[in-house]
């Protein structure tokens, strides 16, 4: 058997606890604005861990402008490798790296075919620079192809520190395809710490009230079927779109992070609080050698629960 040491991914990530995938089915549920807030609410945790966020949808990266990276946000060469963007200034607790980070214009195309991904991706895991992190949270393309077998062929060598969520939307288009990246996960054995369903229901941006549009628990239902805990559920958030889209509000405070401090103050990061706690208890247990939690009734009493008390929150605000 070949030294694990001799590899230079494991060299570069052997000592990252935490490894963080996030799947989804298909395109268009969310998936990279669900990574961005996963990396900005771990980065909130009272333990101030150290981020990375990886962006591997190659042809279609969207963390930099997500991450608030000014245009021209580039990548730099040293003797240990590429120095990621860090993302919250000075702090250098959110690092990423990303294709739209070595693009000279954001709307120029990449136009690459396999083996070309499957070196970036390579070239992305040994040569970044990540230092001391805590959590790599990486942000793959939709469905399972070559970019999810080459990332899990090149993480091999720091299996132990694995870990996968997926996101979908709750229609059942979308629920199909979230099965086959669910049974992706059990056919590579990566484990899987829930399913967020995201764009469920419609948040009020004058009163804040949760209104399902469209439809509701199609993710949690199907959690309940195949034994794998829910970790919650998002609505649309007109503020957090904003957010993500470059956009930070004039009353946001000054001090700290601007990005961090904004989103603090959506409807979003208040239930997001909650699918974090799970995915932390979640890494740890498969840390200590235990199996990732599975499906569990009173994690969508809580839900209930945190979703009324936003509303009604809302509702007090607007009163007074």
């Amino acid at each position: 058997m070949s030294d694990p040491s001799t590899n230079p991914i494991y060299r570069r990530l052997h000592r990252i606890p935490h490894i963080l995938l996030v799947l989804s089915g298909k395109g268009g549920v969310g998936k990279s604005s669900v990574s961005v807030q996963l990396a900005l609410s771990l980065h909130a945790l009272p333990s101030r861990p150290r981020i990375a966020l990886l962006d591997i949808d190659l042809t279609g990266p969207s963390i930099p402008r997500m991450l608030h990276l000014p245009p021209g946000t580039g990548v730099h060469q040293s003797s240990e490798g590429w120095v990621p963007a860090y993302a919250d200034g000075e702090e250098k607790r959110m690092a990423c790296m990303s294709t739209g980070l070595l693009l000279k214009r954001r709307e120029e195309s990449v136009v690459w075919r396999g083996p070309k991904k499957n070196a970036m991706i390579r070239q992305f895991l040994s040569e970044v620079r990540w230092g001391d992190v805590d959590w790599l949270v990486i942000d793959t393309p939709p469905g399972t192809s070559d970019e999810h077998l080459s990332l899990l062929e090149h993480l091999s060598p720091v299996a132990p520190s694995l870990s996968s969520v997926l996101v979908t939307t709750p229609q059942a288009l979308s629920l199909v395809d979230c099965l086959k990246s669910l049974s992706f996960t059990r056919l590579v054995s990566l484990p899987l710490l829930g399913i967020i369903e995201n764009l469920s229901g419609y948040v009020c941006p004058c009163c804040g009230e949760v209104s399902n549009v469209f439809s509701t628990g199609g993710g949690e239902d199907m959690a309940r079927r195949e034994g794998v805990r829910f970790l919650g559920r998002l609505p649309v958030d007109t503020k957090l779109v904003e957010l993500l889209d470059g956009q930070v509000p004039e009353d946001t405070p000054r001090e700290g992070w601007a990005l961090l401090e904004a989103y603090k103050r959506t409807t979003t990061h208040a239930l997001f609080q909650g699918i974090v706690q799970k995915v932390v208890e979640g890494a740890e247990a498969l840390q200590r050698g235990e199996a990732a939690p599975g499906f569990r009734e009173e994690d969508g009493r809580q839900l209930a629960e945190a979703v009324a008390a936003l509303a009604a929150n809302a509702q007090h605000e607007e009163e007074a």
